[in-house]
């Protein structure tokens, strides 16, 4: 279908323009190859007519010489006979002499006679006036031109000078195919270099649209293969990347499905056992364990549902702000305090040490402490027993810097670019549903700041949080 709709414009567009233009030089040049042989012949016969002009006006200025009989003698003995015919002719338009000596029988049509003789009368005395006439005589194509004699009392009135244009037209036809032959040449070389210029264009598209069908029907392996370094080419190998990075989002997502299956069932099912053993139990320490569980794993549940529900709306562009003028160092550390005691549980270190003067900044203060909560979290989930992990903030005249920096397991230098992005995970030995840090990561941004992160694999990771400082109050 691309290939119809392509190959029609171009013939409507390019190809019929290119087309029109051939036929215009056709045209123009036809009319200018005649013209040129028609004025050939024109000038020929004015050549010999002037010539017969001076002879003429020698003749009658000379009263010892007998003029009617001059202009038979110059008629009959005309030396370009064989190019021309020379004829006699009285002011009423009858043929008196010819140079091949056949006067003919009657009356002929000669319609240069009588506009030359129209134009003599408005002429200047002495001058001689001329009539001309191209067309057929006797199913032969003419060219006839009289001109009128200066004296007007011979019986010769005027000579009149015909020449066949048959050959000439010949010739002006075999030129003119020739013409035609090349602008044919022309024209097919135009459409053969143009199809296959346009083929090189059209079966590629062709390709492309059916392998993004593929794509958009699930077949993430398809692939275009790049045969120009052209546009065309770069298209395919956006094509291939977009493919790949489809397949790894595609692969991403059925990771982060089953994650989020194992994170909302593992909560689900202590619930549910604590649930059954605690139905008729008597024993008040089994009873007060067993809450204890339950609520535990209900914060769990409900956390995970929040950060489903934040990563929804954030997907949907219906993630926002209530922003105020808060002191963000009020707020690390009130996320700091909620994981000390986690920490100590799990035998590893939190190292703050908080700065006195509060910094200001415009934000959202349950939106902040969300990522900070997130990012302490991360370096918790991620490092094992021993480990130590460090806050610290930073600030100059401008931004304020969180940095949280753990000695956990790290990551990869090939997974570093992708930590960022929805569903990554880049342990999947982990708990966690791989969106978290996606949703921090549009937090700060729509607080106009930074997230970023570093990390060597087998030595830790720093997440530094860019904020921008807040030099003027807010007016309520």
């Amino acid at each position: 279908m691309a290939m119809k709709r392509i190959t029609k414009r171009w013939l409507f567009n390019s190809f019929g323009v290119i087309l029109i233009i051939l036929l215009a030089i056709e045209l123009i040049g036809a009319a200018g190859i005649r013209g040129y042989y028609y004025n050939s012949v024109r000038s020929a016969i004015n050549s010999r007519a002037s010539v017969m002009a001076s002879s003429l006006l020698r003749y009658s200025e000379d009263s010892s010489v007998d003029y009617q009989a001059q202009v038979r003698n110059l008629v009959e003995n005309f030396e370009d006979k064989d190019k021309m015919e020379l004829m006699a002719v009285d002011g009423s338009g009858n043929v008196l002499l010819t140079s091949s000596g056949f006067k003919p029988t009657g009356q002929v049509e000669m319609p240069d006679h009588a506009l030359a003789f129209e134009k003599q009368k408005t002429a200047a005395a002495g001058s001689y006036s001329f009539g001309e006439y191209v067309g057929k005589l006797d199913s032969e194509k003419v060219m006839a031109i009289t001109m009128v004699s200066p004296v007007q009392d011979s019986e010769i009135a005027a000579l009149r000078f015909v020449v066949s244009l048959t050959r000439v037209d010949r010739q002006v036809r075999t030129l003119i195919l020739a013409v035609t032959l090349v602008l044919v040449a022309i024209l097919c070389f135009v459409g053969f270099s143009s199809s296959y210029f346009i083929n090189s264009i059209v079966i590629p598209v062709g390709e492309i649209g059916v392998t993004a069908k593929k794509i958009a029907q699930g077949d993430f392996d398809a692939r275009l293969e790049k045969k120009n370094d052209d546009e065309i080419g770069d298209l395919c190998e956006a094509i291939n990347y977009m493919a790949s990075e489809l397949a790894a989002g595609e692969q991403m997502k059925n990771d982060f499905i089953s994650s989020v299956s194992h994170e909302l069932r593992t909560p689900l099912t202590a619930i549910k056992g604590w649930g059954e053993t605690l139905v008729g139990a008597t024993d008040h320490e089994t009873i007060e364990k067993g809450m204890g569980v339950i609520l535990k794993e209900t914060d769990r549940l409900s956390s995970m549902v929040e950060e489903l529900l934040d990563f929804s709306r954030m997907q949907n562009g219906r993630l926002t702000l209530m922003m105020d003028r808060i002191d963000i160092i009020a707020e690390l550390g009130e996320a700091y305090l909620m994981f000390t005691q986690r920490a100590m549980r799990e035998g590893m270190t939190i190292r703050y040490d908080e700065p006195e003067e509060s910094i200001p900044v415009i934000g959202d203060r349950n939106r902040l402490r969300q990522v900070f909560v997130n990012i302490i979290d991360n370096a918790i989930k991620y490092s094992d027993a021993g480990a130590t992990i460090a806050i610290a903030v930073t600030h100059d005249d401008k931004t304020v810097r969180i940095a949280v920096t753990d000695t956990g397991c790290g990551i990869k230098a090939e997974d570093l670019p992708m930590v960022k992005k929805k569903f990554y995970k880049g342990n999947s030995t982990r708990r966690g549903s791989g969106i978290g840090l996606a949703v921090a990561d549009e937090i700060v941004s729509m607080h106009s700041g930074r997230l970023d992160v570093d990390s060597q694999e087998g030595k830790g990771t720093t997440v530094v949080i860019s904020l921008p400082i807040a030099h003027k109050k807010v007016e309520e």
